[in-house]
């Protein structure tokens, strides 16, 4: 009797509640989440794609922040809300790192996980150049569609056309050698190094050595030099491929 008594207390309490204490949700928030892709990224810098939906209807959240939805989920979105629609540029990542194994060396046999971080814990990293990329997969195991993959030369390479531009590969490589770009550009410096030339040329064939040839060469002033490294400036227009033609080293590419 008295475990049933119990019973039936606490059920007519979680009925109380359940009738009186519930959050009702607003339904809108629902139909947003069905307009979302459902990557569940996190390149919007929300948790999901429900956090996503419970914050444009509830905070107001941009509806331009969901890179894999591209424009014609933000068209779908700015027509349920009965909102503006906004555009959003197509971002996709790059490695800023041409140097494989065919043209940078290795200082030791690294055979600790095969995660980048633990890697580059280990004596700052396997490769000599401590700039470039190690080539354990771990940008490539946080993409959530596989658009990165580790070439047999042991390189991180994005396809650009599976590429959703959320950004989890920038943040998850411990060089910092991923970036977003836009899709439109194609001539890329595929180098991170701030080493001089000298030691450039020391550890890897394919490194920028500084010389300057295509900031001279690049119009508008779209590649300038970040110390002794060639830094092309995505903001501006660059389509001179005499810039790839005269690198004394082929690290500026057309991709």
């Amino acid at each position: 009797m008295v475990i049933g008594g119990a019973g039936l207390v606490c059920g007519a309490a979680l009925a109380f509640a359940a009738r009186f204490l519930a959050v009702h949700e607003d339904p809108r928030i629902e139909k947003v989440l069905d307009i979302l892709p459902g990557a569940n990224c996190g390149g919007c810098a929300y948790a999901g794609c429900a956090d996503y939906a419970r914050a444009i209807v509830v905070d107001n959240a941009p509806i331009n922040l969901c890179a894999p939805g591209g424009q014609e989920v933000i068209d779908r979105l700015a027509a349920f809300l009965g909102v503006a629609s906004q555009t959003r540029e197509r971002n996709v990542a790059i490695v800023l790192c041409g140097g494989d194994d065919e043209h940078a060396g290795r200082k030791f046999d690294y055979n600790g996980i095969a995660d980048c971080a633990a890697a580059h814990a280990v004596a700052g990293g396997d490769k000599q150049c401590v700039f470039g990329c190690l080539g354990y997969g771990t940008c490539a195991r946080v993409c959530p569609v596989g658009a990165i993959e580790i070439t047999p030369q042991r390189i991180a390479r994005v396809h650009p056309d599976v590429c959703i531009g959320c950004g989890a590969c920038v943040d998850a490589c411990p060089r910092h050698l991923i970036r977003l770009v836009p899709a439109e550009r194609r001539i890329h410096v595929l180098c991170s190094s701030k080493d001089k030339g000298p030691r450039v040329k020391e550890v890897c064939t394919v490194g920028c050595i500084g010389c300057t040839r295509c900031t001279r060469l690049a119009e508008n002033e779209a590649i300038r030099m970040d110390g002794a490294l060639a830094v092309v400036d995505y903001s501006k227009d660059l389509e001179s491929e005499a810039v790839i033609e005269k690198c004394p080293t082929r690290c500026i590419v057309k991709r």
